[in-house]
């Protein structure tokens, strides 16, 4: 897959709002919606969140809702598969469940389906404290996957998420 120019990934960044108090006082919501609508910035977008593990993986997992946008268009053009991890209760026989923490509450994603032998590309939209990816990566290795590493559009430096993620678990941010 095509590596983006840095003037392309520029470009879908300034697209990205900010939303002041979302979902809940105190946390500030990064809105990648607009810079869906525009179809050079998802290409671009799509593109830098595969390329570093190029042929490195043979599915795609999507964490609910808007890590599945975006781990779709990457299954999509890399010619794999794609396996949503749900919230709780979305999932019709799920066969896998982990609880984690947000920074504003407790969740759990659920999976389904036999992993095994399968290479596994996780793809969200921001990685924030961490928990919602370590458990995502938690859910793929009880499925029998292995995690070929994180993909992510936006890093929240600040609030640590990266130290949940395994090391050997290459986190890339497009």
């Amino acid at each position: 897959m095509p590596t983006p120019t840095p003037a392309a990934l520029s470009r879908a960044e300034s697209l990205i709002t900010d939303t002041a108090d979302f979902p809940q006082p105190g946390v500030l919501f990064r809105d990648i919606g607009p810079m869906l609508t525009d179809a050079d910035a998802l290409r671009a977008v799509t593109q830098a969140l595969a390329a570093p593990f190029d042929d490195g993986f043979d599915l795609v997992a999507g964490v609910e809702a808007r890590g599945f946008l975006l781990a779709g268009t990457v299954a999509a053009t890399s010619g794999t598969g794609l396996l949503p991890i749900r919230k709780a209760g979305k999932t019709p026989r799920p066969t896998a469940a982990v609880d984690y923490a947000l920074e504003y509450g407790i969740a759990t994603i659920e999976a389904s389906g036999d992993l095994t032998g399968r290479r596994v590309l996780l793809v969200d939209d921001v990685l924030a404290t961490g928990g919602t990816l370590a458990a995502a990566i938690s859910l793929v290795e009880q499925l029998g996957g292995t995690v070929a590493g994180v993909a992510v559009v936006l890093e929240l430096a600040e609030l640590g998420g990266r130290a949940k993620v395994p090391a050997t678990h290459a986190v890339f941010v497009a």
